[in-house]
């Protein structure tokens, strides 16, 4: 197993990004982003020193925590899937150079104003996924979906149809611990209650290959709108972190848990006199340490507390 994390929630600044890794003592960051770009938007000139950066400091990014069919994308507009196909296009040579094997993708936005698993565009998603899936395995990386905001996101069983339908050795699931907690179980009629995320991953545990680590907390809405989530550490929330953890290495999982904290905006109100660039670092770096105990502890109830984790002592 290894530690890794969306570091841009310490900084934007890359350098930054390096830091807060280094202090907890990790060799891994998911890159998603670089300033205001990534890895697919980057210059040549930027692209040659983040990798200089990262040469001279022994980190590496394991997975590109791209934008593709993200839940900004529509699946029925056409531009929207080019996008994340020159994403991937552009990204390609870069993970190459770095030795990326991983790029996190979506399944496409959830419709508002149609049905948004009616079999007519089901047969879109599937067929686009596919497509990106392709490009991917062409080029020895496996497509991770997240269950974000997305057609995958709806329920468990709409990720499962998914793993069935693109039907791919190179589509893996990346579980998100957090996302259920703020949205809602599309399964039957309305009004749906939100989703557990402890139902949500036992149900896909075979197809999961790595596991993004997010919590918190939400209330279902009488409107049906996407609640606000309210975003906590590790184990304080709804996302059942400490269950999902302690049951992964039960299992003999041997992957990667991925910090994506989303808790600095939260904070930043209660510890007035520091800038919002502090809470961010302190905040993501404060993340990593609680979950590495959380860990810790999943390991010694599992009879696995020998094991060497990359990235924890």
């Amino acid at each position: 197993m290894f530690l890794t994390g969306f570091a841009d929630e310490a900084s934007k600044d890359f350098a930054l990004q390096i830091k807060a890794t280094r202090e907890l003592g990790w060799s891994f960051i998911e890159s998603r982003a670089i300033g205001a770009k990534n890895l697919s938007t980057l210059s040549d000139e930027e692209f040659e020193a983040i990798e200089a950066m990262l040469k001279e400091n022994a980190i590496a990014i394991n997975c590109f925590g791209s934008g593709v069919a993200n839940w900004q994308k529509h699946p029925r507009k056409e531009e929207d899937f080019q996008a994340s196909i020159t994403e991937l296009q552009n990204a390609f040579p870069r993970m190459e150079k770095l030795g990326i094997k991983m790029v996190r993708g979506m399944s496409f936005l959830t419709p508002t104003d149609e049905e948004p698993d009616s079999p007519e565009l089901e047969k879109i998603i599937f067929k686009k996924v596919r497509t990106l899936v392709e490009m991917c395995a062409d080029h020895g990386i496996v497509y991770g979906h997240e269950n974000c905001m997305n057609y995958g996101g709806l329920s468990f069983m709409h990720t499962l149809k998914l793993v069935e339908n693109v039907d791919h050795e190179n589509f893996k699931l990346i579980f998100d611990t957090g996302n259920p907690t703020f949205n809602y179980r599309r399964i039957g009629t309305a009004p749906y209650p939100l989703q557990s995320a402890w139902e949500f991953y036992k149900n896909v545990r075979e197809h999961i290959a790595y596991v993004h680590i997010k919590d918190g907390l939400a209330m279902p809405r009488e409107d049906g709108v996407r609640p606000e989530a309210d975003y906590t550490y590790p184990g304080d929330g709804a996302g059942d972190v400490r269950a999902i953890v302690r049951d992964l290495c039960k299992t003999g999982y041997d992957g990667g848990f991925s910090m994506e904290p989303h808790v600095a905006a939260v904070f930043h109100a209660t510890e007035p006199g520091k800038s919002s660039e502090e809470v961010c670092y302190t905040s993501y770096v404060e993340y990593g340490k609680r979950f590495m105990k959380i860990l810790k502890e999943a390991m010694h109830d599992a009879g696995r507390g020998d094991e060497k984790v990359i990235g924890m002592n």
